[in-house]
């Protein structure tokens, strides 16, 4: 008796669903051990000893434990603050505004140098970067693990180096970022300028251009947008860098990050995070704006 084509297709689709929950499963359980394994791996199920009020030692989940340790360091961080002297408090909170701002203008002047020199040197690296753009194999192969170790080593680590050669200050924290930003920006650019329409490039090879002609008046002028969008982007991450990265000696309000923590005056640590956490905001809404206004959609035809 030959099968309905309807029965056929009940056949087909409950066969199609069994193989989907199969797979659904497999790939389930495959991420919960990975999952379970970088946990164990992490110190995540660690147990731990710790001090109980009444001096005796006992043993419990790292985790659990540590939580209290958190609640404790937050309380610490916490300012006094009284209604009735409210403004007096805030100014002992706030002691080193003058010091503080001064690190805070060249953490925005590290960071606002490193996105135009690491920007710069990365759209130009983003051109030989891109496998429909590249001269030939071997430009490509040195543009890409060029971009790859500036953007994969940390930028704390570069910090340390440049402190090494060029002493403490901003400008070893200015190169670090700058260098970072150089690989993470080629990569993003390249990626934007693999997607082009390359009927304008081909059109410029031939009638005779060369390749920097090609570059200038047929890739650019299509990623523009891009590259204002991921230029923008980038002077915001490096904010946030360059907050941190003077922890190493490389200018910034880093330094004054490390040594609140080194003499454990937590409220100062406090007091320099809502500082920082400001600054970005201002410059994140600010950074929004602008994109905003220099990169418009383009309107829809009907």
């Amino acid at each position: 008796m030959t099968m309905t084509a309807t029965a056929q297709f009940d056949a087909d689709w409950h066969r199609h669903r069994s193989a989907r929950r199969r797979s659904t499963w497999a790939w389930t359980l495959t991420l919960s051990a990975l999952v379970l394994l970088t946990a164990w791996g992490s110190d995540f199920f660690t147990v731990t000893q710790i001090s109980r009020a009444d001096g005796t030692r006992t043993e419990a989940w790292i985790l659990a434990a540590g939580i209290g340790r958190l609640g404790e360091f937050l309380d610490q961080m916490w300012p006094v603050l009284r209604w009735n002297s409210l403004g007096h408090d805030i100014a002992n909170w706030f002691w080193g505004i003058g010091l503080w701002l001064r690190l805070l203008l060249e953490t925005v002047q590290m960071a606002f140098a490193a996105t135009l020199l690491g920007g710069a040197c990365g759209f130009l690296l983003s051109f030989p970067a891109a496998r429909n753009l590249a001269p030939n194999p071997v430009v490509l192969w040195i543009a890409r693990r060029a971009a790859e170790i500036a953007r994969t080593v940390p930028e704390l680590v570069f910090a340390l180096i440049f402190v090494f050669a060029f002493g403490v200050g901003p400008l070893a924290g200015m190169l670090a970022i700058a260098l970072h930003t150089t690989g993470a920006t080629a990569k993003l650019i390249s990626e934007a300028n693999e997607n082009i329409d390359m009927r304008t490039v081909d059109g410029i090879r031939a009638a005779g251009g060369r390749w920097s002609d090609q570059i200038r008046l047929g890739v650019v002028p299509q990623v523009l947008p891009n590259i204002m969008s991921y230029s923008l982007l980038r002077f915001e991450i490096n904010i946030r860098s360059s907050s941190i990265i003077g922890y190493v000696g490389a200018g910034g309000l880093g330094q004054e990050f490390r040594t609140a923590m080194s003499y454990q005056e937590y409220p100062d640590v406090l007091a320099l995070f809502v500082i920082t956490l400001a600054t970005i905001a201002v410059i994140d809404f600010l950074s929004e704006k602008l994109r905003h206004r220099v990169i418009k959609p383009e309107p829809h035809h009907a």
